[in-house]
């Protein structure tokens, strides 16, 4: 890894480098008669999901047509997460398994990037037991992606470019939308917060907020051209703003997005607990636009844990800002994230994690088993909770969680929602899908032309994490 000291690249110069690349597709399709084709497979948060639709606007920009099928790709793409073990696991097997296709495709590029290629060791793990992986960059350098394939073509050697440091925040990069009609849009980078047993301060670097102005203008060219919710996304957005020359917090921001013509739901992620102020929960009170759900990480239950998580809140605080929460704002949906099986949790500590999820009365919850991240303060702990017993406070934890959802879905019964149609079902494309304003998902039959439409939809069934309906 190396120190960021290179001179930001300004987006003249991006775009240069581009119509360069556009230029040598566009002699190979003339050369060849086929068009150069890519492939991105994403892991992680919503994060990596923006920056892999960052890396889609280079490249439909370069000429490269996106496939869904490695055989066909000239260029795969992994862009890699590291929160959890499982994905780092995942990313190693099918590395792996392109090293035949790399044999029978000679000219065929392979890169890895994202939030796994901030950690020295893994690279160096990917350089010795991949070395058919052609390019290698880190989250701090997505914006240099156009040079770094620029040098992999013209090299034909294998290119290794992370920064251990964050630089700038680069507007105006090229974005090709997954999803037409709701958008992700960042508000800041990075996170401060060093939670003990979180990789992401050491992957995604310090706090770095956008400007107001470049937000708002980003999310007017989004609802210009049909999109109708969005939402504003950042590792704590509750502390947006600090970095900044003017005194703006988030709750001054989503004042300014409300007023957006034609905007129709905001959302956001994500919220840690330590920093929600009454200022924001008001906020979210007073427009209807803000949609009526948070997602505010619990992580443990327990005051000894969240302690030594480096969390800054206890299990008290959190239960105030709940009830707060539900208070101001009846009706609302709270999902959360939790971690089972943190070094040295007791019996008892789990106990207190089951009470805290009991009175809060989630609608969903991220739960995961604790897994060590190197160079994090918790992968040193002495005392790792073994993996049988986290399977079984896992299954406990789910099935409570699973109750309490099912019966905060039961007051929904012959309720008439608003709902955002997003798709067809993904067993019957007769039957349409959406979301409440509450995040909740919404099944029911309806024609492929009201994709995109906010209909009115009577609940006829409520499952555990899922609606059917009738459009009225």
């Amino acid at each position: 890894m190396k120190r960021n000291t290179t001179k930001e690249p300004s987006i003249s110069n991006i775009n240069e480098i581009i119509n360069s690349l556009k230029e040598n597709n566009r002699f190979h399709e003339i050369e060849t008669g086929e068009e150069r084709n890519y492939l991105i497979e994403t892991y992680g948060c919503q994060m990596n999901e923006h920056d892999s639709e960052k890396l889609e606007g280079f490249l439909t920009q370069m000429g490269y047509e996106k496939t869904n099928s490695r055989e066909s790709a000239d260029l795969i793409i992994f862009n890699t997460c590291c929160v959890r073990e499982n994905a780092e696991l995942k990313v190693y097997g099918k590395l792996g398994a392109l090293k035949h296709l790399k044999k029978r495709h000679k000219d065929l590029i392979i890169a890895v990037c994202g939030c796994m290629m901030q950690q020295e060791h893994v690279v160096k793990y990917i350089q010795k037991t991949y070395p058919h992986v052609d390019l290698i960059f880190g989250t701090h350098n997505l914006h240099n992606f156009p040079s770094l394939l620029e040098k992999t073509l013209n090299n034909k050697e294998a290119i290794v470019d992370v920064w251990d440091q964050e630089g700038e925040v680069i507007e105006g990069l090229p974005v090709n939308r997954r999803y037409g009609i709701k958008s992700y849009v960042n508000i800041m980078y990075g996170c401060n917060n060093f939670c003990s047993y979180c990789i992401v301060p050491y992957t995604r670097g310090r706090e770095r907020s956008r400007k107001v102005s470049d937000i708002l203008v980003e999310i007017k060219d989004l609802i210009s051209k049909g999109s109708k919710e969005v939402m504003l996304l950042g590792q704590n957005v509750n502390s947006y703003g600090k970095t900044l020359e003017r005194e703006v917090d988030f709750s001054d921001l989503l004042e300014e997005v409300v007023k957006i013509q034609g905007i129709e739901r905001i959302r956001f992620m994500t919220s840690h607990p330590k920093d929600l102020s009454d200022k924001l929960i008001d906020t979210m009170a007073k427009h209807s636009k803000i949609c009526n759900h948070i997602h505010l990480p619990l992580q443990a239950g327990s005051n000894k844990v969240l302690k030594e998580m480096n969390r800054k809140y206890t299990q008290e605080d959190y239960l105030t800002i709940v009830q707060k929460v539900r208070k101001k704002i009846p009706g609302i949906a709270i999902t959360t994230d939790i971690i089972i099986g943190f070094p040295n949790e007791s019996p008892e500590d789990f106990q207190e994690t089951l009470k805290v999820a009991k009175f809060a009365e989630f609608d969903s919850a991220f739960t995961f088993l604790y897994s060590i991240r190197e160079g994090t303060p918790a992968a040193s702990k002495e005392w790792q909770v073994p993996e049988e017993i986290k399977k079984e406070r896992f299954q406990a934890l789910k099935n409570l969680i699973d109750s309490t959802a099912y019966q905060n879905n039961q007051r929904y019964l012959n309720r008439k929602v608003s709902v955002l149609v997003e798709g067809t079902s993904k067993k019957n494309d007769k039957v349409l899908t959406g979301r409440t304003e509450t995040s909740k998902t919404v099944n029911f039959p309806g024609d492929q032309t009201l994709i995109g439409e906010i209909l009115t939809v009577k609940i006829t069934a409520a499952k555990t994490y899922s609606f059917d309906g009738v459009i009225i």
